[in-house]
């Protein structure tokens, strides 16, 4: 456990990890130096990562209406700082403003604004976003996704550990200082999954000299990605310091 008391408590809510392996090469200029790309038998990847934020709170505070429940939307990929791996965030979507702000100024995270939304149909999340932020390079998913198979828990040393089990993430300031932000939870129970992708283009920034069907599922580049599903997952989140 990181030292210190942790500063918020949050809930991810009907959330599928949609991942594709991709050359690390690719990635190299995206990421500061400071950080080293994480592979798994040689690969990097990928993640796509819609859910439902719920119940969050500051530390010893309730749940504040209008900020504690929306939905959001990652795009990820894996990283290291000396013998600790965690996550690093080419955009963060919510439907959100006062949280996205928040996450942008204390975190030092690329949240964007987008109109999203999140629904049970029929025993699939119905999933829509569009970014709405300004400045900011347009994005959409559209999207339906379920679970297909048992809950497991990933097991050390497999692909689906390596993608999920992850206690930190990564982020840079405007002076392109890095910090580190430490969360705790417990092991992820996962489901395989099934989806069927609509419209994505939550990955165009990373195209650049990629294969596009590696990264972009559409009824023309049906791409296969891994999917899992987790249901719920429980988190509390330490404040970020540097490194």
């Amino acid at each position: 456990m990181p030292s210190g008391p942790w500063i918020m408590s949050q809930s991810w809510r009907d959330l599928l990890f949609a991942h594709w392996p991709i050359d690390a090469s690719h990635l190299r200029a995206l990421i500061p130096a400071a950080l080293d790309i994480d592979t798994f038998q040689g690969a990097a990847w990928i993640g796509v990562v819609p859910f439902r934020m719920a119940g969050v709170r500051l530390r010893a505070t309730p749940p504040l209406p209008g900020l504690s429940a929306f939905p959001e939307l990652n795009v990820r990929t894996y990283v290291t700082h000396g013998d600790k791996p965690g996550v690093w965030f080419f955009s963060l979507d919510a439907a959100n403003g006062i949280a996205v702000s928040i996450a942008r100024s204390w975190f030092h995270l690329p949240y964007f604004n987008a109109r999203m939304r999140c629904e049970n149909r029929n025993g699939w999340i119905e999933y829509d976003s569009e970014r709405t932020h300004r400045s900011a390079t347009k994005a959409k998913l559209r999207m339906r996704y379920r679970p297909a198979g048992e809950v497991f828990h990933p097991q050390l040393s497999t692909l689906e550990y390596f993608l999920t089990e992850r206690y930190c993430l990564y982020a840079a300031d405007g002076k392109g200082k890095i910090s580190r932000g430490e969360i705790q939870h417990a092991p992820w129970p996962l489901q395989p999954a099934e989806a069927e992708f609509r419209e994505n283009t939550m990955t165009n920034i990373l195209e650049r000299g990629a294969p596009a069907p590696l990264l972009r599922t559409t009824p023309h580049h049906p791409g296969l990605p891994l999917l899992h599903f987790s249901r719920c997952q429980d988190v509390v989140v330490w404040h970020p310091h540097a490194i």
